[in-house]
């Protein structure tokens, strides 16, 4: 039994690093790219090391007409994005992880719902409602579409956190004469805490980063680069934040 355990052990370890070089090979072709001379990217023969790699696609990318205003678009469109959503998102988490009203199972069984619409099916009304409100080629219009978007991940995430603070913390500072926001302020924040555009002015990094095709040729070069520019803080952040993520979806799962 052991020596089948063994050999079924070695299987599923060669079939995981397998399918993990297959999810990595784009990542891995993206940077090789980036890094090839113009005359490497389209033969024939796919070269998977750069000849005499170069940096002249980041260069391009990054001295690209519009690319710094893109960025600090980029910046802002997240930065506000993400407090706004963290704002309601704890709001709204707060709500569903600590007070029990008529419709809350309902409720987060919707904010899972959301998250399975497809993106695509939302455009035509994202850009009604938009329009409507005349927001649309402005950067408050997407910003105001990536706190929709985001806010239903943000408030299951924070509920999580929220679920796995002690209800006796609330109930201890109440007793001591805390109202309920000096509560939520005091007590559970900081636990919480430690445990569609159409201007080129008003483009992000990833509408930028599609100017790269036009309809006779594609820059691949340049377009890696500033993938890999676009992409690398990203993936930054996520691995530093990554153990809290994992946390914020399991913690206070099995309480009410």
């Amino acid at each position: 039994m052991s020596g089948r355990k063994g050999v079924g052990t070695v299987a599923a370890n060669v079939v995981a690093v397998v399918i993990a070089l297959i999810v990595a090979f784009p990542a891995y072709w993206m940077v090789n790219t980036a890094f090839k001379q113009p005359n490497e990217i389209l033969t024939f023969t796919p070269k998977f090391w750069p000849s005499s790699p170069t940096f002249a696609n980041f260069k391009s990318a990054i001295n690209a007409p519009l690319f710094q205003d893109v960025l600090w678009n980029s910046l802002i469109i997240t930065t506000s994005s993400v407090l706004a959503a963290l704002v309601v998102g704890f709001l709204g988490a707060l709500a569903v992880a600590r007070f029990r009203f008529y419709g809350r199972r309902a409720l987060i069984l919707v904010v899972l719902l959301v998250q399975m619409v497809p993106l695509l099916a939302l455009l035509i009304p994202l850009f009604l409602m938009l329009n409507e409100l005349d927001l649309t080629n402005t950067l408050p219009g997407v910003i105001l579409v990536y706190i929709v978007l985001i806010l239903p991940y943000t408030v299951w995430t924070l509920r999580g956190f929220i679920a796995n603070v002690p209800r006796e913390l609330d109930e201890a500072a109440l007793v001591d004469g805390c109202t309920r926001w000096q509560t939520f302020t005091k007590v559970i924040l900081p636990l919480t805490i430690i445990n569609t555009l159409n201007s080129q002015e008003n483009q992000n990094l990833m509408s930028w980063l599609l100017n790269n095709q036009t309809e006779r040729q594609t820059f691949w070069g340049p377009l890696m680069a500033g993938a890999i520019i676009t992409s690398v803080p990203v993936v930054i952040f996520f691995l530093a934040i990554q153990r809290n993520i994992a946390q914020g979806l399991t913690a206070g799962a099995v309480k009410g």
